[in-house]
Formats: structure tokens, sequence, C-alpha cells
């Protein structure tokens, strides 16, 4: 059974997508395919993240206006994607456009206090993206049932803080040391930075169980949809991590 970290991938990703259905037109996902369609919905996704990034400059009040529309429409089209895959070559770039919105509303906000620390974290992000790939290519890291069950619970975990620091936001509380800047906060962040970046492990492995399943050609749209939620999350935790790094600095 496939099981990974990224609620885009699970055991059941590919199980109602198989080879009957790939042979009806003759094509099936690839590796190669899938990286292509993955660098498409980056470029939509960077392209996005500009908009808003020097509407801010111009029109600030537009520029979080589309940034909150694109995080409220990228929740919506996140479960659009989920539950209807085959709509994926028409819904992963606008879900990617939506991101970037979000992203580069979020990024010059953040960026107007600490300057520079945006394409720090965009280097750090696709630093971290390639370090895994090599690690995965090595086969340095073995992607075991007992890897995919321990990232399911450290994934598990950290989506229960986030949820349980969110409620008690209600009442004006926090989890303790989540968003702290001393050692212990420093210390959280570093441990989610580091599961978001061997989660991407798991995606490599995932896109290569679809490619040899013969799963259909559009999958290759979903397997970067999957990619992309993975490395938006791991660009907002390093963004996390280095506002805490920078806020000891002064």
């Amino acid at each position: 059974m496939l099981r990974t970290g990224n609620p885009a991938f699970n055991e059941t990703t590919f199980q109602n997508n198989g080879p009957s259905l790939a042979r009806q037109d003759g094509h099936t996902m690839t590796v190669r395919g899938t990286v292509n369609k993955t660098a498409i919905l980056l470029g939509c996704t960077f392209t996005a993240a500009m908009i808003t990034w020097n509407l801010l400059f111009t029109n600030p009040g537009l520029a979080m206006g589309l940034s909150m529309f694109g995080f409220v429409g990228g929740i919506i089209m996140y479960f659009a994607i989920f539950f209807k895959k085959e709509w994926c070559p028409i819904t992963t770039p606008i879900y990617a456009a939506l991101e970037g919105l979000f992203l580069g509303g979020i990024s010059i906000a953040i960026e107007m206090k600490y300057p520079g620390i945006a394409i720090q974290a965009v280097l750090l992000t696709f630093g971290t993206l390639f370090a895994m790939l090599m690690v995965y290519t090595a086969g340095w890291i073995r992607v075991t049932e007992k890897f995919r069950w321990g990232m399911m619970a450290a994934m598990g975990a950290i989506c229960l803080t986030y949820f349980i620091n969110i409620i008690l936001g209600f009442f004006g509380m926090s989890v303790p040391f989540l968003h702290d800047a001393g050692p212990i906060g420093i210390g959280i962040s570093l441990v989610i930075v580091g599961v978001a970046a061997l989660n991407l492990v798991l995606n490599f492995d995932y896109i290569e169980q679809g490619a040899r399943q013969n799963a259909p050609k559009y999958m290759e749209w979903y397997g970067g949809f999957g990619m992309l939620v993975s490395l938006v999350w791991l660009y907002l935790e390093i963004l996390r991590l280095l506002m805490k790094l920078r806020s000891n600095q002064r």
C-alpha cells in the first residue's frame, strides 16, 4: 500500500486510475512528463506572485485583496482537484495561479519588515528540493513502509498542532513556543522544515509509482500539483524560520 504525508497523495491516488484507463488513449503518466508539468505550475505560481508583489507598491488594498482571494480560492480549488483528478489539466494551473497571488502578497508584506527574506526563502526552498532529489536518486533514503508511517505520524502531529493553535487563537492564546523566536521556537521550526523536506522524498517515490502503474496522462498534472503543495508548505515554513532568526538579530 502506498502512503505519503502529502494529503494530495494517498494509497488510492492511482488505484482508480490504472492501466485500463490509461490505455484507452495510448498515453500514460511518465516521470519526465510530471517534471515538465511541475515546471509549468511553478511558472504559473511565480507569474501570479509577481502581480500581487508589484501591486503592493502602487495599490496595496488591491494587492491584499487579491492575496486573500488567492488564499480562499486556492483552498476551494484544492478540493476540486482532489476529488476530480481528471480535470487536472485545467484546474491545477488555476490552483497554481491562485497560490501565487497569495504567496506574492504575504511575501512582500514580510519582505517590507525583513528586507531580503523572500529571496532567501525561495533559494532555500529550491536548494532543499534539489538536495532531496539528489538524496532520493542516490538511494541514501529508502522509502519503506515504516518511513511512510513515520512521516504520516509526523504530519498528523503538525496538522493537529496548527489546528489547536487556530482554536486557541480565538481566545487570544497560542500553542506554547510555536511562534517564539527563542531556541525552542527555532527548534520547532527546524523540525517542521525537516518534515516538509522529507515529504518531498515521498512525493518523488509516489510519482515513480504512478508512472510504473501506467496511470493516465492527466495524472502528470496531479503529480505536479502534489509537488507544488509540498513546495508551498516548505517555502512558508522556511519563511517562518527565517523570520524567527531575523527577529533574534534585532
